[in-house]
C-alpha cells in the first residue's frame, strides 16, 4: 500500500512557480531523502504534502494519503496519529507559553491516547532520552536552538504516527545528538515511512533508502541514495557533495589583526542564577574571526547576548574599546524567524532599515548577488521563503549596517554546502576588509577549522 502518493504537485506564489510539478510514491517501510539547494522548494514540498502551506501560497496537483485522495482540510484528520511533520523551525511548532514537558505530555495524552499519569511518565522518559531531564519546565524561548530542536522532534514523534516528514531534523545539533536523532527517526518509521529533507550529506548517507535531488524547484536526479552519493550523475549533485566543509581548501590566513575591540575578564554567563559558562578570558580584535563551539545548551548564544548587552553578565568584566553606535554591534540569530516580522514583505523591512540609517541603496543589489538572493524574493514575507533564504536576508540587513562586531549564531545551519561555503567566506572577507570582529558559532567542526583564526570552547 502506498502511504503517500502525489501527482504533479506544484506550489505557487501568485503567478510565480516556486516548485515545479513533481510526482512521487512512498510505500510502507520506505525511506526517502530529499537533498537539495537552499531555497529549492524542499520544505514547500513537505508543507504541501501535509496541507499546511502559508495562506499566501497555493498548490496544484493531487495528494493521496493511505490510498485516499484528500484536500488540504481533509489532511488535518491524519495529523499526529498517522502522519507527522517536524518543521524546519522548532519555534514555529512549539507553544511559546508552555513548558517543554507540558507540551510533550499533552501530545502523549491527547494524540497518542495515554492516560494523564502515563503521559507524564512518557514525557519524563523521553526528555531524559534527549538529555533534557533538567529542562522540562522551560519554555521554548528559554531553550538553546539545539535543545528546542530536540523538544520539537520529541513532540512530533510522541503521537506515534508511522509516517514522518522531517525537515532539516539535525540542524544545530552536534554529531552525537545528530546520530541519535537519525536513529530515532528510522526506528519509529520502520512500520511506516520516513521522508527526510536535508542538505547534510552525512545525514543522507546515514538514512540511505531512496533519494531525490532538487534544485530551483525542479527534480534533477532520483534513485538509490548510496548510488547517487557515490556516483552522482548530475553536475549539481556532484558539486553539492564535493562542497562538504571537510573538502574545503585550507587557505593561508592573514593573522594580522587590528586594535582590540572587546576585552573579557573572568566572565560568567547564564540565566537567572544558573551559570552556563564561567571564568572566560579573551580579547577580540578588529578583523578577527573567532569560532565558538560547545555542546548544545552550554551558553554559546547567551555569550553573544551578554557581549551585546542583551543579557547581564553573572560575573566578571566586559570592556568595549570602540564608541561605535549600537546598530553596528550586530547579531545574526540562530532562528531567523525570531528576527523577522511576517506582517509585511521583506522589501518593506529592508526599506525601513535603509531609510532609518541612510544606507546607500546602490550597495543592496551587489550584496544580494553575493548572498544568492533574487530581487523577487523581497516581495514575499518571511513565511513565503525558505529558512536558508531568510537566514541570508538577515545577513543582508546586518552587513548593510557596516558592523564593527558581528555575533553570527549558526549563520549557515540552514544552507546547503555550496551556499554555506560562499556565505561563510563572505563573512570572513567582510571581517578582514572592514575590520569587523566576527564570532562564529557552529556545530560543524570542519567549518570552524576552515574559517576561523582561533576557537573558544565553552
Amino acid at each position: 500500500m502506498s502511504l503517500i502518493h502525489i501527482e504533479n504537485l506544484s506550489v505557487h506564489a501568485g503567478s510565480v512557480e516556486l516548485l515545479a510539478p513533481i510526482s512521487l510514491t512512498v510505500q510502507k517501510g520506505e525511506r526517502l531523502t530529499i537533498l537539495g539547494q537552499t531555497g529549492s522548494g524542499k520544505s514547500l514540498l513537505a508543507q504541501a504534502i501535509m496541507g499546511n502551506l502559508p495562506a499566501s501560497l497555493r498548490t496544484e496537483g493531487d495528494v493521496r494519503l493511505f490510498d485516499q485522495r484528500v484536500n488540504s482540510e481533509e489532511r488535518q484528520a491524519f495529523w499526529g496519529k498517522q502522519i507527522s511533520m517536524l518543521p524546519q523551525e522548532p519555534w514555529n511548532s512549539l507553544d511559546p507559553l508552555m513548558g517543554a514537558k507540558q507540551q510533550l505530555a499533552q501530545t502523549y495524552h491527547l494524540v497518542a491516547g495515554e492516560s494523564s499519569a502515563q503521559a507524564q511518565q512518557s514525557a519524563d522518559y523521553t526528555l531524559a532520552l534527549q538529555g533534557l531531564q533538567e529542562s522540562g519546565h522551560k519554555r521554548v524561548d528559554q531553550l538553546s536552538g539545539g535543545m528546542a530542536q530536540r523538544v520539537a522532534i520529541a513532540c512530533a514523534m510522541a503521537g506515534g504516527a508511522p509516517v514522518l516528514l522531517a525537515d532539516e531534523p539535525t540542524k544545530g545539533l552536534d554529531v552525537s545528538r545528530r546520530d541519535q536523532v537519525v536513529d530515532q527517526l528510522m526506528t519509529q518509521s520502520e512500520q511506516g515511512a520516513l521522508i527526510t529533507i536535508t542538505h547534510d550529506v552525512a545525514v543522507a548517507r546515514q538514512i540511505g533508502g531512496r533519494m531525490m535531488v532538487i534544485k530551483s524547484g525542479e527534480l534533477l536526479e532520483e534513485g538509490n541514495a548510496e548510488d547517487i552519493l557515490n556516483a552522482p550523475q548530475h553536475p549539481f549533485t556532484k558539486a553539492l557533495i564535493d562542497a562538504d566543509p571537510v573538502n574545503w581548501a585550507d587557505e593561508i590566513r592573514d593573522m594580522r589583526h587590528g586594535e582590540p575591540l572587546i576585552s573579557v575578564q573572568d566572565l560568567t554567563i547564564g540565566h537567572g542564577k544558573q551559570a552556563l559558562s564561567k571564568h572566560l578570558d579573551f580579547t577580540l580584535h578588529q578583523g578577527e574571526v573567532v569560532g565558538v563551539v560547545g555542546d548544545s545548551g552550554c551558553g554559546k548564544s547567551t555569550l553573544g547576548d551578554t557581549l551585546l548587552g542583551v543579557h547581564k553578565a553573572l560575573g566578571g568584566k566586559i570592556e568595549r574599546h570602540s564608541n561605535a553606535p549600537l546598530h553596528q554591534w550586530q547579531k545574526l540569530y540562530q532562528d531567523p524567524t525570531a528576527a523577522v516580522s511576517s506582517a509585511v514583505s521583506l522589501r518593506t523591512l529592508l526599506n525601513d532599515m535603509v531609510s532609518l540609517h541612510n544606507i546607500d541603496r546602490s550597495r543592496i543589489a551587489p550584496l544580494m548577488q553575493q548572498l544568492g538572493l533574487s530581487d523577487d524574493l523581497l516581495n514575499r514575507n518571511s513565511e513565503g521563503v525558505s529558512g536558508g533564504e531568510l537566514q541570508r536576508f538577515c545577513m543582508l540587513r546586518a552587513l548593510l549596517l557596516d558592523p564593527v562586531f558581528l555575533f553570527a549564531d549558526e549563520p549557515t545551519s540552514r544552507l546547503d554546502p555550496i551556499t554555506q561555503r560562499e556565505v561563510s567566506q563572505l563573512l570572513v572577507d567582510v571581517a578582514k576588509q572592514n575590520g569587523c570582529a566576527v564570532m562564529l558559532v557552529s556545530h560543524d567542526p570542519a567549518m570552524i577549522h576552515k574559517r576561523c583564526d582561533r576557537v573558544i570552547t565553552l
